[in-house]
């Protein structure tokens, strides 16, 4: 099978839900402002052959262009500091819409577009480097300047986004600190891209089932060792276990990447430790030069290159050996999976 390549702007238009077709129409508006960093639809974009097709997109130069990070890497829990970039610092115009959590009619969520954020309500913002059709960023009570970590609430929020979308190309992900993120101030991402990542299509292992109907299972033959959670009565019961494991693994300084998957029906929560040896200087000098950042996003299998040479000779033999530098190893993985087991029988 030779590499193919696709439109990053397809998409099915009047099958939209009520929600993704404001969100589609209002980010269209901006790119046509020219707010963004680059055109997204002029980005090359390939599937790659092999067993997980993965995607390559080449956006030159992105991480030049981007905000740059301005906290260490080595800790998952710091402190917001006002005066370095947070989202109340964005203009007005990369303020697609809000919406107040405590609205229960999903049509209130997304009524009225803002010249400014208000006090106590989330938004949702254009990312200026997108590197996919739709990219933006939910902020949960942007006000409240938050730092980039997940409580339950923020978490539900970004849930109830994903299950508005109604659609299995639109997909929210979030990167702790010292798993890529950039920014310290709390915030979700999401875009959309029609075709299955190659986290989605892994085979899994139940690992147990918890009391409220969640089960929680393992990635087997995938190149990022990782857990996947679904089931539950309710998406607000799914919520709740993947939100307090992504506390227990903070709050234990463990990097880590959530992609909320088919509108919410199933989580995959990706543990990392990149960062930690590019610090430590063990991070190989091959994969440095291409300047990846294995976010959520490229451990789910969506490659950005930023060089030529690095996008027309990539291949899955090559991701792959990078996703496996990016992911524990066996033996840091199985302990983190008896602790996450221990805490999870603990409080059910």
């Amino acid at each position: 099978m030779d590499d193919t390549s696709f439109d990053l702007t397809e998409h099915e238009g009047s099958n939209l839900s009520p929600f993704l077709h404001r969100l589609f129409n209002e980010w269209d508006d901006r790119k046509t402002r020219g707010l963004f960093h680059h055109d997204i639809s002029s980005c090359e974009t390939k599937v790659l052959p092999g067993e997980h097709n993965f995607v390559a997109t080449l956006i030159e130069g992105r991480d030049q262009k981007k905000r740059p990070t301005e906290f260490t890497m080595n800790q998952v829990l710091q402190p917001f500091v006002s005066e370095k970039f947070n989202f109340t610092k964005v203009s007005p115009l990369e303020v697609i819409f809000r919406f107040n959590e405590t609205e229960k009619d999903s049509a209130q969520y997304f009524d009225g577009v803002p010249d400014t954020v208000s006090a106590s309500s989330s938004a949702i913002l254009i990312n200026v480097s997108p590197i996919g059709y739709c990219h933006a960023l939910l902020t949960p009570k942007i006000q409240d300047c938050l730092p980039q970590r997940i409580d339950q609430e923020s978490f539900l929020i970004a849930m109830y986004v994903a299950r508005e979308a109604r659609n299995p190309f639109f997909r929210v992900g979030y990167n702790s600190l010292g798993g890529f993120a950039t920014i310290n101030h709390l915030h979700f991402q999401a875009y959309y891209l029609r075709v299955q990542y190659p986290v989605e299509k892994a085979t899994t292992e139940k690992l147990t089932s918890l009391g409220n109907g969640v089960s929680i299972f393992h990635l087997l033959d995938y190149p990022v060792s990782g857990f996947l959670f679904k089931g539950g009565a309710s998406l607000e019961d799914l919520s709740d276990v993947v939100s307090k494991v992504c506390i227990f693994l903070q709050e234990n300084n463990r990097p880590f990447n959530v992609l909320i998957s088919e509108s919410g029906k199933r989580v995959f929560l990706l543990p990392q430790c990149y960062a930690e040896k590019q610090i430590l200087g063990k991070a190989s000098q091959e994969f440095l030069d291409m300047r990846i950042n294995p976010a959520i996003w490229e451990l789910s299998g969506h490659l950005v290159l930023k060089r030529r040479k690095d996008y027309d000779e990539a291949s899955e033999a090559n991701i792959c050996r990078f996703l496996v530098e990016a992911a524990l190893s066996e033996t840091e993985f199985q302990e983190l999976n008896r602790c996450l087991l221990d805490f999870v029988t603990s409080w059910l």
